[in-house]
């Protein structure tokens, strides 16, 4: 059967699902997982395990448009106005869900240090749709929610800056495994980082450029894809991080042309029906067989991953001396995980070598149903009890 056929199949088995789901107030993400777990070849067989090899393209796209909406959001006039505080609690919970997550997997499970520190980075990502859902359907208000919700803004943009060293890291590894020195060991990945974030920065000039010249929406949407499928092929044939940027990408958009919001709602009428199979697709990929190999680690990894994002904020809420509700739920409400921690592990399983990045990518997708099935309840339970749902 035809490619396209299949990607009919995907969008509305992804749309139906969701809206299935919708009715027991579960996140989009969660249908589109489920959807394509079921019409996979891990169940039903819709879509046959020889087609699957063929749609990387589209998760290449969704993740180069993932990283430009995150990189919108990092307006440094916006982070300036934050308490430092906040700042530091973003800092601290994302890192201290990586570094539980790391030295789980090296302590406890004898995982080669390139796995460790790829899946916890991978760990310090939060979903902030499902929170922010939450937080909208009970009208939640207080200091928690006014620390929650910059927290979350930022959490995805540490996330994918730790995965890029990491990424790095671990390929320098890997690429020197017999001889690997002090200083490639450093300079290599922050070349790579620089690399991308000057492309980034690079793409985002060209494009201030030529929007003077744009004629209408249209025009203006062409060109805003074509500019971000550039800096995601230049990365990748560059070996640097598309991620990091296309993340530069829309952060140089949104500092230097700040009032242009043109640039950014013009993709939104693009990007749906790409984030519909992207993550869809995400699911129908899901080998439920190898989960019995990776059992005990996923787990370890969703339970160490939450200990960390509850200590790390428990933490910086304390050095920032922020209220006592805050120190003690702020950790909670970080736990659903996500679109970019999918996306994440798609990088993950190009980067490590067999069997480790199928590994992350099973142990995440897994992770992602539990954390957007359980994470919106627990967050709903502790705004209740730090007082800011009223629940009469």
């Amino acid at each position: 059967m035809n490619i396209l056929f299949y990607l009919a199949v995907i969008l509305f088995a992804g749309i139906i699902m969701a809206r299935l789901l919708d009715k027991v107030k579960l996140p989009n993400v969660t249908g589109y997982l489920i959807a394509g777990l079921i019409i996979g070849p891990s169940v039903l067989g819709i879509i046959p395990k020889e087609t699957v090899s063929q749609f990387p393209i589209i998760s290449e796209v969704a993740l180069a448009f993932i990283a430009y909406s995150i990189g919108s959001e990092l307006n440094l006039l916006n982070l300036k106005k934050m308490s430092k505080g906040i700042v530091l609690i973003t800092f601290l919970q994302s890192l201290m869900a990586m570094l539980f997550v790391t030295l789980a997997m090296i302590f406890l499970f004898r995982q080669p240090f390139s796995f460790s520190i790829v899946i916890g980075a991978i760990g310090s990502a939060t979903a902030p749709a499902a929170t922010l859902m939450v937080v909208r359907q009970y009208n939640a208000k207080g200091p928690l929610v006014d620390t929650l919700l910059p927290v979350v803004a930022m959490d995805d943009a540490v996330c994918i800056m730790a995965f890029g060293v990491s990424t790095s890291i671990a390929a320098t590894l890997m690429d020197n495994a017999k001889s690997v020195s002090l200083a490639n060991l450093i300079l290599l990945p922050i070349i790579e980082i620089i690399g991308a974030l000057a492309l980034g920065l690079l793409m985002g000039i060209l494009l201030i450029i030529f929007s003077k010249r744009i004629r209408g929406e249209n025009e203006l949407l062409s060109v805003i894809v074509a500019i971000v499928f550039a800096t995601a092929a230049i990365s990748i044939r560059f070996n640097l991080s598309s991620l990091l940027s296309c993340m530069m990408f829309g952060a140089t958009l949104t500092n230097i042309t700040p009032n242009n919001k043109k640039v950014f709602t013009t993709v939104e009428k693009f990007t749906p029906p790409i984030y519909i199979a992207f993550f869809t697709i995400a699911g129908v990929e899901l080998d439920i067989s190898m989960l019995r190999n990776v059992g005990i680690i996923g787990i370890a990894y969703v339970l160490f991953r939450v200990l960390g994002k509850v200590f790390g904020s428990y933490l910086g809420a304390r050095i920032s001396d922020a209220p006592e509700t805050i120190r003690k739920y702020l950790g909670y409400t970080l736990i659903p995980q996500a679109g970019v921690a999918i996306g994440l592990s798609m990088v993950a399983q190009n980067v490590l070598p067999s069997p480790y990045g199928a590994e992350i990518r099973t142990i995440v997708l897994a992770a992602t149903v539990i954390y957007e099935l359980l994470g919106p309840l627990i967050t709903k339970k502790a705004l209740i009890a730090a007082g800011e749902i009223k629940t009469v």
